[in-house]
């Protein structure tokens, strides 16, 4: 049965004394352990304390915190707290770190062993080998330093999660970040904890299809083009033949597969409350640190690494010559590398893979979402059909005094239309109608309690001219109410995903004007969706995209420098028929 730690965890989590007693080199080890492999010593050979060093924090203090808000606060402990690779705190930090991310109702206990039990028909561990689920990497189910029960777990617990999450189609990540957890809690903690980050709305932490990982590196070699320009300079200067791609497919693994285990820990004691970013950003301190080593050790001269750089990285990686703190401290010492940069550039890369006709990775295909062809299902098509007001339109013909003729475009012919602009990893997701003014009535305040937390959501209008058009919203509308740092709300929020669209009469597509290029286009170029209880607007400077009344009865449109657009009817000024709003199964 599960491993439980005793009730004075919380006493052991809050003694933090940098210096332990032999005997309890290895308390903040789960039993699954294999310990005698891991190194600790490492933290005798520090400089000797001078006594003026500020006492590391405890888990009490950052839980407080975290109940207050002061997630910024968090964050700075958390970079700043180098605790040992044994100490205890871990058992209760992580867990509370990843269920801060949990989008899903809380898990009743005893959830994980019914799961356990519906999927392998009992919940006592197998002595042989269990298949593992497709979207793993089997060249790369890292066990660190588990014993082979440890292993055992890990492997159950993965395939209990692709049971639970079946969008999940690869995640090569995944059981890499599975065995970290385990080192520091029961098979039930690290599968609660595994449950928070695959399904975290706000933050990313695992890729889980095949689009994303590729994405995903594409993002990390932009970036690292402008970030670390001199190093991958240098590698293609020694390579002429070598192509960027081929070092940039691996590089989760120089972190994952390449630093000592007392520096991967310390990483996820940061990623496991700041996302993916974090790893974005150690990747590119290894890359120049591993730039200046070329220059001055001959044991990475470009003679030793030019025929295979990806295997270089990973070696050096394994004898990194800094300790997990420098390392840190100079990952985040990285300027201009915000999340609203790192944002643009993901979906710039993701838009440029979406208009290829065929998108790979290396010489494999990617695999496909569950929505074939990136359609929705047959079901949904046949719910959309009958429930929508906006994608069906009939004409008039006829001359007076006879029968008029009726043209009706399809729901169909829309809705494929409408489905190929969305990203990519949404039409793995099947659309669903949440709010409709033929049936919650003409309310704004009705509209943010059925749409404000979904994210994102797709904006459709009808007007009494029969004109149809709207907005992917990329963000909650919830955000209308969120403060900045000074206490005060923020008047426009979204995000560069933010588009318009029109489907009738004429059928166009609106993006950000971001999308272009890296260059600053001022404020007035970011002004994606702003509301309150008096009106929505989405998209603004010298005028606004699409600006709803409280009644959500009048509205106008504009064009404007966000997205850059025409008036999306010809009016400009506009009355509501019929207002949709959808969301997205499963997200």
């Amino acid at each position: 049965m599960p491993y439980h730690r005793g009730g004075d965890a919380s006493s052991q989590a809050d003694k933090l004394s940098g210096i332990v007693e032999e005997s309890d080199l290895y308390e903040g080890f789960a039993p699954h352990v294999e310990t005698s492999g891991i190194k600790t010593l490492d933290f005798y050979n520090l400089p000797k304390p001078t006594g003026k060093e500020p006492a590391l924090r405890s888990y009490t203090e950052i839980q407080q915190l975290l109940q207050q808000g002061k997630k910024r606060d968090v964050k700075n402990i958390l970079r700043e707290n180098s605790w040992p690779i044994n100490s205890p705190i871990r058992s209760q930090l992580w867990p509370m770190l990843c269920g801060q991310h949990q989008t899903k109702e809380h898990m009743l206990d005893g959830f994980y062993w019914e799961m356990v039990h519906q999927v392998f028909g009992t919940t006592e561990l197998s002595e042989k080998p269990i298949m593992l689920p497709a979207f793993v990497d089997a060249t790369h189910c890292l066990p660190y330093h588990l014993t082979s029960t440890g292993r055992a777990v890990a492997d159950r617990i993965v395939n209990v999660l692709g049971y639970d999450c079946p969008d999940i189609t690869y995640s090569p990540v995944l059981y890499p970040i599975t065995s970290i957890l385990l080192h520091f809690m029961s098979e039930e903690e690290a599968y609660v904890c595994l449950a928070g980050l695959v399904g975290s709305k706000e933050k990313v932490f695992i890729n889980q299809t095949k689009l994303q990982h590729e994405v995903t590196w594409k993002t990390v070699m932009q970036i690292a083009k402008k970030h670390t320009k001199s190093a991958t300079s240098y590698f293609q200067r020694i390579c002429p033949g070598l192509k960027l791609e081929r070092v940039f497919m691996d590089w989760c693994w120089w972190i994952l597969a390449g630093l000592p285990f007392q520096h991967l820990v310390r990483i996820m004691d940061c990623y496991f409350h700041e996302g993916i970013k974090v790893l974005y950003r150690v990747a590119l301190v290894i890359l120049n640190l591993f730039h200046k080593e070329c220059q001055s050790n001959n044991e990475w001269s470009p003679d030793n690494i030019k025929n295979d750089i990806g295997n270089a990285l990973i070696k050096f990686c394994k004898k990194i010559p800094v300790s997990p703190a420098k390392l840190l401290h100079a990952a985040f010492s990285i300027r201009g590398l915000s999340t609203q940069y790192i944002s643009r550039i993901f979906i710039k890369t993701e838009m440029l893979l979406k208009s290829r006709s065929v998108l790979t990775s290396g010489s494999k295909q990617l695999i496909k979402s569950r929505s074939s062809d990136n359609l929705p299902t047959s079901q949904s098509q046949v719910n959309i059909q009958m429930m929508s007001h906006t994608l069906t339109i009939r004409e008039h013909f006829g001359l007076p005094g006879t029968k008029n003729f009726i043209k009706t475009w399809t729901d169909r012919q829309f809705l494929f239309t409408l489905w190929s602009w969305l990203p990519v990893r949404i039409t793995m997701y099947q659309p669903v109608l949440l709010y409709t003014t033929e049936e919650h009535g003409c309310s704004l305040t009705t509209f943010y309690v059925r749409v404000e937390q979904h994210e994102p959501t797709l904006l459709m209008i009808k007007t009494c001219n029969n004109e149809v058009f709207g907005a992917y919203c990329s963000s909650r509308w919830f955000e209308r109410n969120v403060k900045d740092d000074k206490g005060q709300r923020q008047a426009y929020f979204g995000t560069g995903e933010t588009f318009l669209f029109s489907l009738y009469p004429e059928r166009a597509k609106y993006p950000w004007v971001g999308i272009e290029g890296d260059k600053d286009l001022g404020h007035s170029s970011e002004l994606f969706m702003a509301a309150d209880s008096k009106m929505i607007t989405i998209g603004g400077g010298e005028g606004q995209a699409i600006w709803m009344d409280e009644n959500i009865r009048f509205g106008k449109t504009d064009s404007c420098k966000t997205f850059n657009n025409p008036p999306l009817c010809p009016s400009g000024d506009f009355e509501i028929r019929v207002l949709e709003v959808y969301g997205f199964v499963g997200i």
